[in-house]
């Protein structure tokens, strides 16, 4: 009956009769396509003026995608737009660096992208920023490699509903279609993820986690290990702690919802040069000033508005001020502490004396430690070291930690910065804060804004587990492999493979003069209790990359560049309610990033993109100026 009653909803809806459902039948697959749309669930105005007549200062505070996608806006209707980014370089988790390896230089990243078809807003980016098409290709499949079973291979789907389940099925070993409807109750659960509706599925399904929403909805296990999981994983929250509501809306952007199927391109050189750089060049070729190395260390508001950024180019940062106990110290070596602002400080004995250190990377701002095997410091995020004296010596960091001054009272160790000489201000008619969670969290905290429930909704974000990436040097090719990048499933660590050699410059050179192949292999969300030494991590992953990839089994690591970090962003059962919104309670301050909240359907680098065209809008009403159209898949899911 439930099955009928199924069937019966979606005639009716198309409004076919039951004596004429095979004349009706092409008209109900006509009926039930995803079809691209606009954004209409904020003021539009199709009427107002192109530019700006009275220059307006605004300062971008973020050079990832989303403060980009606002700068590059804004800069386009005549605004006086300063771009603010912490980092040497521009482009957020799509950045990039140099690393020298055998007796080369290669350019590196923090690990694989994948452009979908339905980055509807960032693709619109990327054109406007002069990037070419030729940077792109199209990834031939979306293969799954799992641990106990054949490794199923999903290739590029068709893009019209049922035909894109039908052959998803009809790819697979493990699914079929009769499974589905012997289970009735797994298929109704099944059936929810075209069933999307903001208001209704974050009010039912935000409180729990998804792994919980697929087992007492009964799906099927075949299609939970198949589908739902490794593709659920590449939100970067693990199915255990990931919001079954985030994850409702994830599958309806990129597949059950989306006019595109499952197609995605790559870029054939990295995205620093393919991407980001000619964004950079066309945004200064506007008029945008942009301040890279410079960090936005406190907003200055005065009643409702943001007037100014108090700026840090490097040499000295926000005042730091506070005292600890000696006893505190480690006896050797350096030990690690957080000022009451968050800064993190490495504080050690040293020649009798103390030492100290602001504990941020000088390359893009992760918590360095002391390394007692090198005597040195050490950045996980990016394999930078730095000597005792916090110079840098090895990886992408050129720049000295910055040292701190510490002075002893008795028992009592006290801990200022050195040199600060109270930073400069950058006035401003309007705010885009587009920083990610953490840098979010502290910019506002320091800002003491006034405002106790938005500082709340802040400091209540939160980043997803921390994800590892492992990229190795072989000594063997890779030629059994026909695709690009893999997702795998039911791994401790490894959840996507993606080789290198086999699609981007100057690896595939690289491997064709040695005989070699470069592979990354890439960990999503380690979960705490997987949590390892380095070393044991890369042994684990390596492990699973010989027994995934037959191949490699005997393959001699030439060299490898190990990072792990925590800078995703959280989807957690509850959170939703209490996000922030792109507008504030400052009548001229915007919130951009993929962590801001919306009820558009958009994830990842597309959400980043829209919210930081959403904080451009915002502003343009507010000058009575045209606004942009966002574009976006389905607002609800074919079934809703």
């Amino acid at each position: 009956m439930e099955r009928r009653e199924f069937i019966k909803k979606m005639f009716l809806r198309a409004g076919v009769g039951a004596g004429v459902l095979t004349a009706g039948a092409g008209g109900l697959i006509g009926y039930y396509q995803p079809r691209k749309g606009v954004y209409r669930r904020e003021p539009q105005d199709d009427e107002g003026g192109e530019k700006v007549e009275i220059t307006r200062k605004v300062a971008v505070i973020g050079g990832g995608l989303a403060g980009i996608s606002s700068a590059l806006e804004l800069a386009r209707k005549g605004f006086d737009v300063t771009l603010v980014e912490s980092s040497p370089s521009l482009g957020g988790k799509l950045t990039g660096w140099n690393l020298d390896a055998l007796g080369e230089t290669f350019p590196v990243e923090h690990g694989f992208h994948g452009f979908f078809d339905q980055y509807y807003n960032l693709n619109e980016i990327f054109s406007l920023g002069g990037v070419k098409r030729e940077v792109f290709g199209d990834s031939p499949g979306y293969p799954v490699i799992f641990r106990d079973f054949p490794a199923e291979i999903f290739g590029q789907t068709p893009k019209y509903f049922p035909f894109n389940v039908f052959s998803i099925l009809g790819q697979s070993r493990r699914l079929d279609l009769m499974s589905f409807l012997k289970n009735s109750k797994g298929l109704l659960s099944t059936l929810k993820l075209f069933e999307y509706d903001y208001s209704e599925v974050f009010s039912k399904y935000d409180g729990i986690d998804f792994m919980t929403f697929c087992r007492k909805g009964e799906i099927l296990p075949a299609f939970i290990d198949t589908v739902l999981h490794p593709f659920a994983d590449a939100t970067m929250n693990r199915m255990e702690v990931l919001s079954a509501a985030e994850a409702l809306r994830y599958f309806h952007f990129y597949f059950m919802g989306s006019p595109e199927g499952l197609a995605f391109r790559i870029t054939n050189r990295d995205c620093m040069s393919a991407l980001i750089n000619p964004l950079e060049e066309r945004m200064r070729e506007l008029g945008v000033t942009v301040l890279k190395g410079c960090t936005a260390r406190k907003l200055i508001v005065e009643g409702n508005r943001v007037t100014g950024v108090l700026l840090d180019r490097g040499s000295g940062g926000s005042d730091l001020f506070f005292q600890i106990d000696a006893s505190d110290v480690p006896p050797e070596g350096f030990g690690s502490f957080h000022s009451p602002d968050g800064t993190p400080v490495l504080l050690g004995r040293k020649e009798g004396g103390f030492a100290a250190f602001d504990a941020r990377c000088t390359h893009m701002g992760c918590p360095v430690s002391y390394d007692a095997e090198s005597g040195g410091f050490y950045c996980p995020c990016h394999s930078g070291r730095f000597d005792l004296s916090g110079l840098p010596v090895s990886g992408p960091p050129d720049q000295p930690l910055a040292s701190l001054s510490v002075t002893a009272h008795g028992g009592t160790l006290v801990v200022r910065r050195s040199g600060n000489t109270g930073g400069e201000v950058l006035s401003c008619d309007y705010c885009v804060s587009a920083s990610n969670v953490r840098g979010t969290r502290t910019l506002l905290k320091a800002s003491a804004l006034g405002s106790p429930a938005f500082e709340s909704q802040i400091a209540s974000l939160g980043e997803a587990d921390p994800y590892a990436v492992f990229r190795v040097w072989l000594d063997k090719p890779l030629d059994s492999s026909h695709f690009p990048f893999y997702t795998t499933s039911g791994f401790t660590y490894t959840d996507s493979v993606t080789v290198y050699s086999h699609f981007q410059e100057p690896f595939i050179s690289w491997a064709k003069k040695t005989g070699g192949s470069v592979v990354e292999l890439h960990a999503y969300a380690v979960a705490p209790g997987d949590i390892k030494p380095e070393e044991e991590v890369k042994a684990t992953m390596l492990k699973e990359m010989r027994a995934m990839i037959p191949e490699l089994a005997g393959a001699k690591v030439l060299h490898g560049l190990f990072m792990q970090q925590s800078n995703f962003t959280r989807w957690a059962p509850g959170e939703h309610a209490s996000r922030p919104g792109v507008e504030t309670p400052f009548s001229n301050l915007y919130l951009a990033g993929d962590w801001v909240k919306v009820d558009a359907p958009v994830f990842l680098m597309e959400a980043a993109a829209f919210t930081g065209r959403m904080a451009a809008n915002a502003i343009f009403r507010s000058e009575s100026l045209k606004t942009v159209p966002l574009p976006i898949v389905p607002m609800e899911g074919l079934f809703a």
